[in-house]
């Protein structure tokens, strides 16, 4: 269930009605709604330019919950009498309506933002009648084994026959056996800390594939072909040779199971690796070896270099001191957090580990990140439950960057992102030819009419919708794929036409522009996280989600740092090959090196292995999770016993 947060609707009490005070409604407009506050204002005596603060409590009710009331109002406008008989229904229970009645997914979506989730008064949130409560075995309702973690409740169905009557163990064999081998198949593919009632929206990319590859061990199929890409997602080491066991049990009842992985481990335990390259984009698309392990090993691909360890990610000869300051979140207990107090110390880089379901996710992207951005930019986004949070000052802007992409249509690309299309467009425009045709900066935008080709309207590709199956994308007849017509594509900046500048690899901008260091710098930064490959006006929708994710980290860096902003990544080695992960360190350590502080959620043992300062939560996942288990540099980390982040980097450090 939902109710109002009367906070989320009046976050800033200072400000008037007039001036944005209620949020769902913004400034002030000549609508109606605002029309009837102005009425219910000549009644209550305030005025809309009145801060809301000075408005008493009686009368905010009455704004937001409305009022059953009717009045009559006049109102004399040059000289014409008007009556009103009004009966205000409130705002608040305007957006209630909108969510529960409305007829489009945007306003139920907009009407949400001002909302918080609570348990349902009647079933306390089982979702079931109190009838089919009734209903138990040994003692435990539907609802209740559902809340049970997957480990717990595989105990408790252990030997049930024992605790049950004859008749119900008749009628219960059958489905027992299905329900313990379902259970098993879970606990294999290491989700043992979820609940079967976890909402699927709550669930990692990692969890949800896991969980697809459970029910198709379980399913007993033969003779089919598994793809799966990368899988390993979310996965801590503890638990990555559980779900090789369960690929290869999927493997040796009939199947051919083929894996999209950079995991070292998942490599060395297949039967047949085939390794594409040598780089990546238009320097890639090779097999550049395949075989077994063992004549991967032999050959001398990139990726074999690092499977034998004639190259790796080095640890740093020294940690960094930081800037002395710090960031102290105390008592946080959001979902199966123990209430534990965690020092962030800022100008390092600091990285989260712990083995899946311990409460990273929980310490950091529901308790710290929300904190911050309702610090900083007044965010909405409730944070979990904690008892204070000191260090802030210290601080002026939090930013997260993740793997989402860049631009949900193939318009979006780098060049724009980035922003450097309008410095190139700007460039264009002080072209002579420009100046005497009287061209401005939107002649050379494809988003704009003017200069753009209208048959396609600047996209480049027409879409033919398919259904019920995926759009398909075809070249413009028109323009050949340009975006532009005739007359843009007739202003050249030495010798290149706009369109053929977004047909260019970042490596070849670099040099093309080394005169205009106000562009170069910025491609720059593109070519310095490893995307030199890239082109200025490639599709969003075709680059990856490591490729869109050092797309931002290459903004970020091409912008002034103040050197006091806290930058936050989850699992950001996710689908990164050993050479990309040293290039993304590369970049954050850049970040850190300006005075920032760069905090990464991560199993990856090569990023947890160079950090400053490690965060190890734990010891397991769900229930017995949520502890903070070590705190320190890796090497301090390492010496942990109860740690099963320790075992595995001791490994790394002493390698």
């Amino acid at each position: 269930m939902r109710e109002i947060d009367v906070n989320k609707i009046i976050p800033d009490p200072s400000l008037s009605i007039k001036r944005g005070g209620l949020a769902p409604l913004g400034d002030y407009k000549k609508n109606w709604i605002f029309k009837q506050i102005e009425i219910l204002g000549e009644k209550y005596e305030f005025k809309l330019s009145t801060p809301l603060s000075e408005i008493s409590q009686e009368v905010i009710d009455i704004i937001l919950y409305g009022t059953s009331e009717q009045f009559e109002i006049k109102s004399d406008t040059l000289g014409i009498t008007k009556s009103y008989n009004i009966k205000f229904d409130g705002v608040a229970n305007i957006l209630m309506d909108q969510f529960e009645d409305g007829n489009s997914a945007n306003y139920q979506k907009w009407a949400s933002e001002f909302m918080n989730k609570i348990e349902c008064g009647t079933c306390k949130g089982t979702r079931l009648k109190k009838e089919s409560l009734y209903f138990k075995l040994d003692n435990k309702n539907i609802a209740e084994l559902s809340a049970m973690e997957i480990n717990d409740l595989a105990v408790w169905f252990h030997n049930l026959e024992d605790r049950l009557s004859a008749t119900q163990n008749r009628i219960a064999e059958d489905v027992l056996k299905e329900i313990r081998s379902r259970l098993q198949f879970l606990l294999d593919v290491g989700i043992e800390y979820l609940t079967l009632n976890r909402s699927s929206k709550t669930l990692s990319g990692g969890e949800a594939q896991r969980i697809r590859l459970a029910t198709q061990i379980g399913s007993k199929l033969v003779g089919v072909l598994y793809i799966l890409d990368e899988p390993s997602i979310g996965l801590h080491q503890r638990d990555n040779h559980r779900l090789i066991t369960a690929l290869k049990e999927l493997r040796d009842i009939g199947n051919s199971v083929l894996v999209v992985e950079h995991d070292k481990d998942m490599m060395l335990d297949s039967d047949y690796i085939i390794d594409i390259g040598p780089r990546a984009g238009v320097h890639g698309g090779e097999v550049v070896a395949k075989g077994t392990p063992a004549e991967i090993l032999a050959s001398n691909s990139m990726t074999s270099r690092f499977l034998s360890g004639k190259e790796s990610i080095e640890v740093p000869k020294k940690r960094r001191e930081g800037n002395g300051k710090f960031l102290e979140l105390k008592g946080a207990t959001g979902h199966n957090l123990k209430g534990i107090d965690v020092t962030f110390p800022l100008g390092k880089f600091i990285c989260v580990s712990g083995v899946s379901g311990s409460g990273k996710s929980s310490l950091i992207n529901g308790t710290l990140f929300p904190i911050l951005t309702t610090h900083f930019y007044g965010g909405s986004k409730v944070p979990l439950p904690h008892e204070s949070i000191s260090g802030l000052e210290h601080l002026d802007k939090v930013i997260e960057i993740d793997q989402s992409p860049i631009g949900r249509t193939p318009r979006s690309n780098p060049a724009t992102y980035t922003n450097v299309f309008t410095d190139i467009r700007q460039l264009f425009t002080e072209m002579p030819e420009s100046k005497i045709r009287g061209y401005k900066p939107g002649r050379f935008s494809f988003n704009v009419k003017g200069g753009r080709c209208e048959t396609c309207q600047g996209a480049g590709i027409k879409t033919i919708e398919m259904n019920f199956l995926p759009d398909v994308y075809v070249e413009c007849e028109t323009c050949r794929g340009k975006r532009y017509n005739r007359e843009t594509l007739d202003i050249r900046y030495k010798g290149k036409t706009i369109s053929d500048v977004l047909e260019m690899t970042v490596n070849q901008a670099v040099e093309f522009f080394d005169t205009m260091p106000s562009i170069r710098i910025k491609i720059q930064t593109l070519q310095d996280v490893g995307l030199g490959y890239v082109k200025l006006g490639q599709s969003s929708t075709t680059l990856s989600g490591g490729e869109a994710q050092r797309v931002k980290l290459a903004t970020e860096l091409s912008k002034k740092s103040t050197g006091n902003t806290f930058y936050i990544l989850d699992e950001p080695t996710t689908g990164l090959h050993f050479e990309d992960i040293r290039m993304l360190l590369e970049v954050l350590n850049l970040l850190v090196d300006q005075g920032n502080t760069v905090l990464v959620i991560e199993h990856n043992l090569d990023i947890i292995k160079v950090a400053d300062h490690v965060i190890d939560i734990g010891s397991e996942g769900g229930k017995n999770g949520g502890k903070l288990i070590a705190q320190g540099t890796p090497e301090v980390v390492a010496e942990v016993e109860e740690s099963h982040t320790a075992k595995f980097l001791k490994q790394e450090l002493n390698a």
